[in-house]
């Protein structure tokens, strides 16, 4: 992939994290359960889509 796109990549996934905090530091009454996982399966995918590139653009 090229960098500019892992660039984008890690700053939505940033964001999805920001996200993630503020939802789950509601009350859990308050929390939007279905918003949470959606927001938390996004986090681990852009998250790892990161993490993959990362480590395939390391020189061996």
């Amino acid at each position: 992939m090229p960098k500019g796109v892992i660039a984008i990549v890690a700053i939505v996934s940033f964001a999805i994290w920001i996200a993630v905090s503020r939802e789950a530091v509601k009350p859990s009454k308050e929390i939007n359960w279905r918003k949470m996982i959606t927001l938390l399966f996004a986090g681990i995918l852009s998250a790892s889509v990161v993490t993959i590139s990362l480590f395939q653009s390391l020189p061996f």
